[in-house]
């Protein structure tokens, strides 16, 4: 059944509908789709663009603000913990405010806030307008990818989330190069200004053709207690997450506190969200009876797990290892992104339409499959691997990448209702974006740990009688020899070049043990595809505005 609306426009379809709408009713729905489309995608690739862009220029911030590594590290982590913190309540935040006017106010407070962040001249000033920064940027996720599942209807959901999804995926692996390049040209401050005019075009296109959703419900009573517990939970779980490895972990009693303590306060959330006598929570956690959205939320899961591991751990190796500048390691990444943006595009093709040509299961397994082969590849690098042998794994990568993100999208948000799209997508990219928090954490604390091990057991081997070191050493004394070394100078410079063979050997190793650890960890999550649901398209509902 198709509602009118006093304007006389078509409206909803219901979650009982038979069948898809007709065209023809279709043809009046909103002939603004594709400027509202194009206004929302650009937000959004300004917002993920943020996560990373800043990570090359930190240490020219940390030389003119003066500030030590450790602090400008605060310049990302608290982007991030405000990020993850809101994502959750912008369903709520939706419904109180209205869609239009929270995605119009959050594109102004990420473009306002980028302004400031580009004229501090303080780290705590830069901090500061960065965690606000983070607060605006959650919308143009969340609420921008429900928005589109409610605009659009059932036959052009693939392309369209296809489209939405490229950005997302695309932007982390770009960022690193934009960054490099606007640093090297210009000044960090130039990172945040760019924002502003890709904002004003974001919003212009958002409030001229955007309306509020006329499915959405009215938020009630708000749930304090619910905004209190997730912001303390998720922010004390977040800077550890963030903070662990460069502080040891457990051995920091800070570090030990706040897991103690986002450990208890998100308990307790699930409980008081889940409680009879909350009746407006703040995060709808019952959607997560649908054993389709919470497999794929387990995926996205993954998913941000090997996204935003790769693209903490390959820039290391490249850089680290075979001694590529950040301009050569952003154009190396290059392909595997626009490898992405192929391979997304191609599974919205085969998914749009009022029945997809594949089954999304069966994409999500052969993008596993790549991805997976990507992974083995990057694990097996050594210190001569060169620009086309890394170039070769990365658009593995990225083809297994695009194929992996649309498919998973669409199944997760076909199992749904149109009122329940945006938490759905609040969840999704919570899950997204904390899989990634922790595979930088684990990675980071993992290749550590690697190189520790893989460097006492090289170190074995090197003791006087072992003919191969022996050989190794005394080729190295006659070399510095004949460069003019006397014979003492001659063997501590033959130890040293020695030591520093074996560090790196170790580093490898370990880069390749934390590649081939994404591999199993994504070989691990992969049954929970035979929970997913194949979509039911004729259930989706397309809003009127």
């Amino acid at each position: 059944m198709i509602k009118v609306s006093k304007s006389g426009a078509a409206g909803v379809a219901t979650k009982q509908s038979s069948g898809p709408i007709p065209a023809a009713a279709l043809s009046g729905v909103s002939q603004y789709r594709w400027w509202i489309l194009l206004g929302l995608i650009t937000a959004a690739i300004m917002e993920v663009l943020d996560t990373t862009i800043v990570n090359v220029a930190l240490p020219q911030m940390a030389g003119n603000l003066g500030a030590t590594f450790e602090e400008i590290g605060w310049v990302s982590t608290g982007y991030i913990l405000s990020n993850v913190v809101v994502l959750p309540m912008t369903a709520f935040l939706a419904a109180r405010f209205g869609r239009k006017r929270y995605l119009g106010f959050s594109i102004l407070l990420f473009i306002f806030a980028s302004f400031f962040c580009g004229m501090s001249h303080t780290l705590i000033e830069l901090v500061f307008w960065r965690i606000v920064q983070g607060a605006g940027g959650a919308a143009l996720l969340s609420t921008a990818q429900a928005t589109l599942r409610q605009i659009f209807p059932t036959e052009q959901q693939g392309i369209v989330q296809a489209i939405f999804l490229m950005g997302i995926i695309v932007a982390p692996t770009l960022g690193p190069t934009l960054g490099g390049w606007i640093t090297d040209n210009y000044t960090w401050n130039w990172c945040f200004f760019i924002n502003i005019p890709i904002g004003i075009v974001s919003f212009f296109l958002v409030t001229s053709f955007l309306e509020d959703s006329i499915q959405a419900s009215k938020a009630g009573t708000v749930d304090w207690l619910g905004i209190g517990l997730m912001t303390v939970g998720l922010g004390s779980l977040q800077y550890v997450l963030e903070q662990g490895q460069s502080k040891d972990w457990f051995n920091d009693a800070m570090i030990v506190k706040l897991t103690m303590l986002s450990t208890i306060t998100l308990g307790t959330l699930m409980w008081w969200e889940l409680s009879p006598r909350n009746t407006h929570p703040v995060v709808n956690f019952r959607i997560l009876k649908n054993k389709t959205l919470s497999s794929a939320i387990f995926l996205f899961i993954a998913l941000g797990f090997g996204l935003y591991g790769g693209v903490y751990l390959f820039p290391l190796f490249a850089q680290t290892i075979l001694n590529f500048t950040p301009t050569k390691t952003g154009l190396v990444l290059l392909p595997g992104g626009l490898a992405t943006a192929t391979s997304a595009l191609l599974c919205g093709r085969l998914l749009n339409g009022k029945k997809a040509l594949v089954d999304p299961r069966v994409l999500i397994i052969i993008g596993m499959s790549i991805f997976m082969i990507s992974m083995w590849d990057l694990g097996h690098l050594t210190i001569i691997s060169g620009e086309a042998d890394t170039r070769l794994s990365l658009l593995i990568r990225g083809f297994g990448l695009g194929f992996l993100f649309a498919p998973i999208n669409q199944v997760a948000y076909a199992s749904v209702s149109p009122q329940e799209a945006q938490q759905a997508s609040g969840l999704i990219n919570l899950a997204r974006q904390l899989g990634g928090s922790f595979g930088i954490a684990i990675l980071g604390t993992y290749l550590t740990h690697r190189t520790d091990i893989h460097r006492a057991n090289l170190v074995n081997y090197i003791y006087a009688g072992n003919p191969q070191f022996e050989t190794r050493f005394q080729g190295l004394v006659h070399n510095f020899q004949i460069h003019g070394y006397g014979t003492a100078d001659a063997h501590r410079a033959a130890y040293a070049a020695l030591n520093r063979t074996v560090s790196v050997q170790a580093q490898v190793s370990s880069f390749n043990d934390s590649f081939i650890m994404i591999l199993i960890f994504f070989l691990v999550t992969a049954p929970a595809i035979l929970l997913l649901k194949k979509s039911k398209p004729a259930k989706v509902a397309v809003d009127a505005h």
